[in-house]
């Protein structure tokens, strides 16, 4: 059902599910502005160019927050956080003065709120919220969202899981497969290091990186772009739908899985497993972190499949086959 006359606001829109998610709103009818560092609507650290926007918006859409596809230096630790909590800051302040509140406020998070999981799926009702760096930073952000009174608004955290599209995950693990050095990879020993600590006025976890013997069995849940933006759609009309849901397919994966699949869609004939102690200095190279892909997640959707949603893209060879050619 289109929407007439009706404004959104999207901030952090310049990555490939921030371009997607406004193609839609536009394509169901809403007027889209937007925030950023560099606008073009309104800019970071404008609070009046922010309010002038947000007061008298329908729907307001934050996905801001700097990429975790990054070497955790304490400069990237500090910014990661930084770019979350402060915009998500601003956006509040201007929801909680504004004279006409927009109906409902839709802020990214991430299911890497949850703890390393091979026992059992993580839902918002039952699910155990981990430790460490990551979880911290989601934690830390949720608070931010949720803090303070806002009768008028209704308010979700999207606590997404790894987006199959065309962004850096998917493109750097189709590389990868293309390579040849597409196998599983493998948990194991590595030299300490502090750069998973926790982080924010009470860090959590004891400051030593984690280490799993899943031998390649890590969880991997994934959501398809086509279902983020239709569980967006979904959220807006269903006034059920409040505080944390899982934007995650209901049918998880595992590296393992994941990485064939890979191989069998480029045709690679081999692919080669890592291990840590190949991952960790490979990783240096690229500036970017092995937990990226030795995290096991494994969460389900609970809230969106009560509530009704059918999702497009349940299986994980057609969600990739309909992505990598």
């Amino acid at each position: 059902m289109g929407k007439l006359n009706t404004r959104a606001v999207v901030a952090g829109s310049s990555g490939f599910i921030g371009q997607r998610i406004v193609r839609e709103l536009r394509d169901r009818g809403y007027e889209v502005s937007r925030i950023g560092r560099n606008g073009p609507d309104a800019r970071w650290g404008d609070a009046a160019g922010i309010l002038a926007l947000v007061d008298g918006a329908d729907l307001v859409l934050n996905l801001a927050g700097k990429s975790v596809n990054a070497r955790y230096t304490d400069s990237e630790r500090d910014e990661i956080l930084r770019s979350r909590t402060a915009t998500t800051q601003e956006l509040r302040r201007a929801v909680e003065t504004s004279a006409r509140p927009p109906r409902l406020w839709l802020n990214a998070s991430t299911a890497t709120i949850y703890r390393f999981s091979l026992d059992r799926p993580m839902t918002e009702s039952s699910g155990e919220l981990g430790t460490g760096f990551s979880a911290d930073i989601a934690r830390l952000w949720e608070e931010e969202f949720f803090a303070g009174e806002l009768p008028g608004t209704r308010r979700v955290a999207l606590r997404m899981a790894i987006v199959l599209g065309d962004g850096p995950a998917t493109n750097l693990l189709v590389r990868l497969a293309r390579l040849g050095i597409g196998g599983p990879q493998i948990d194991g020993w590595w030299f300490p290091h502090r750069r998973y600590r926790g982080i924010g006025a009470h860090p959590s976890g004891d400051g030593r990186p984690p280490q799993h013997r899943s031998k390649g069995r890590q969880k991997f849940s994934w959501i398809h772009i086509d279902d983020v933006v239709g569980a967006i759609n979904f959220i807006d009309e269903n006034d059920s739908l409040d505080g944390a849901v899982n934007l995650v397919a209901p049918t998880a994966s595992d590296n393992r899985t994941l990485m064939a699949v890979l191989r069998r869609r480029v045709g690679a004939k081999i692919g080669l497993p890592a291990f840590r102690w190949m991952l960790e200095p490979a990783m240096w190279v690229l500036r970017t972190e092995p937990e990226l892909v030795l995290k096991s997640r494994w969460v389900q959707p609970e809230k969106l499949l009560q509530a009704g949603y059918s999702f497009t893209w349940t299986e994980l060879e057609p969600a990739i086959a309909d992505l990598v050619t």
